[in-house]
């Protein structure tokens, strides 16, 4: 059952991170690859590969997002994930489709991979190990969140 309270994004996000799992993925949320950004879901692929997926539960969320083209440079390939009645028709036709439901997603429309920079790639998993190793933390001690400059 879902909490009544998750908003419509967190719904997608949740079915989105269970079909990367299932791609063999380590999906995280709410990870900011940089000052002023953050994706609703990266996944750390089987070979090291990372995608972004940003979850629009509407297209009032989607025309009202000015910052989604910055993500593009932390990541292989680049995702959006919506409901089945949304309007596809208004999404870049180059970037990646994921049609999401709480429970799971479907890959609609695979992007093409450009591959991120070494360096690039080296400070994302980085991020993204620390990320996770936090959001585990937090889990276990709640209290430790103090400790950390989030």
């Amino acid at each position: 059952m879902i909490d009544p309270d998750v908003r419509p994004g967190q719904i997608l996000a949740r079915g989105v991170c269970r079909c990367l799992a299932g791609h063999g993925f380590a999906p995280v949320e709410e990870l900011v690859p940089a000052r002023g950004l953050r994706v609703d879901v990266m996944g750390l692929g089987p070979k090291g590969e990372i995608w972004i997926v940003e979850c629009k539960s509407s297209r009032a969320d989607f025309q009202s997002d000015g910052k989604w083209q910055g993500y593009l440079e932390w990541c292989d390939r680049y995702f959006w994930a919506v409901d089945q009645d949304f309007p596809t028709d208004m999404l870049p036709p180059d970037s990646g489709l994921m049609i999401a439901d709480a429970y799971d997603a479907e890959i609609i429309r695979m992007p093409a991979e450009i591959r991120l920079p070494a360096a690039r790639r080296k400070v994302m998993v980085q991020k993204f190990a620390t990320h996770a190793a936090r959001r585990l933390l937090a889990l276990r001690d709640p209290g430790s969140l103090a400790l950390f400059s989030i």
